[in-house]
């Protein structure tokens, strides 16, 4: 017979009571100073989010000149035009997005070990792209429990190919950074918490997006409970108002940014913190220049 959800959860709690206290979190990026009490944040902006039109090198220049310090490329890029953007305008690889983690043919929670497979194989030229670009860390959308995927059976089989892509991330120097989206899976931080202690590995951690869960509550919530677990940030703005959710731009939305802050500031974060706005906010020089003095207001909340 099969166990519940909640008969799942408690049994996974185990994991957590022996790796609440694990020492590798130690080593996370998640581990700056905090020289004078001063928040130090790397800005970045999303590559998939950049309205600005024109060739990756032309996005990049738009980037850089409004101020930005990085950007979160995608994976499956052509290599070579993402390295020569990167070195010609001197932005860095705040991070590289899993480009085929949502894709029904590589889901890493699918029944079909054929399709996991192919799942696997897209983690792992993220990983190589990041190597390639300078990044550490791959975000990864791990599954979803939907479309006859149960919650434990997302859990089971992506760590189970989460586990076997960590040899590529212990040969690139790169981190698996999970993130958490809409998808039925982990929408409680103690969830994460336990999800990332059960892995247990040094080369996994999250990749915490501020706006995605606050409909379910506060995002600071998230930071408390996570704490060194977190390698990335995405700084993305959310309203409760159904006809707005994801389309406001920062401080018009349902995020207690100083108190996110605060919680940041207590864990010692002082790494990258990667904009996820919509598109539209950025589609011109003139709007970069604004979102980027907006984002400024939000990191130093």
């Amino acid at each position: 017979m099969k166990s519940s959800r909640r008969q799942f959860l408690q049994r996974t709690s185990l994991f957590a009571a022996a790796a609440v206290s694990a020492p590798f979190f130690t080593s996370c990026e998640s581990m700056g100073d905090q020289r004078h009490g001063k928040r130090k944040l790397k800005k970045a902006i999303m590559y998939a989010t950049i309205g600005y039109k024109g060739s990756v090198l032309e996005k990049f220049r738009a980037v850089k000149a409004a101020g930005f310090d990085g950007v979160e490329a995608m994976s499956h890029m052509n290599q070579d035009e993402v390295a020569h953007a990167y070195a010609e305008t001197g932005l860095k690889c705040a991070s590289v997005c899993c480009s085929t983690h949502w894709n029904k043919d590589a889901l890493l929670s699918s029944a079909d070990p054929a399709v996991r497979a192919k799942g696997l194989e897209g983690l792992k030229q993220a990983l190589r792209d990041a190597k390639r670009y300078g990044g550490s860390s791959v975000l990864l959308v791990p599954g979803t429990a939907r479309d006859g995927v149960t919650y434990e059976q997302c859990w089971e089989r992506s760590i189970g190919e989460i586990r076997k892509a960590i040899p590529t991330c212990q040969e690139t120097g790169v981190k698996i950074a999970v993130e958490n989206v809409w998808n039925n899976f982990i929408i409680k931080p103690e969830e994460a918490k336990r999800y990332i202690d059960e892995i247990n590995s040094p080369m996994v951690g999250w990749h915490f997006d501020i706006g995605n869960m606050i409909k379910w509550g506060p995002s600071e919530d998230w930071v408390r409970v996570l704490g060194k677990r977190i390698l990335k940030l995405h700084i993305k703005e959310y309203s409760n108002d159904p006809k707005k959710t994801f389309g406001v731009k920062f401080f018009e939305g349902d995020n207690h940014w100083p108190e996110i802050m605060r919680e940041l500031d207590k864990i010692g974060y002082n790494g990258w913190a990667i904009t996820e706005q919509p598109g539209g906010q950025t589609k011109d020089e003139a709007s970069l220049q604004e979102f980027s003095a907006l984002l400024d207001k939000v990191l130093a909340s």
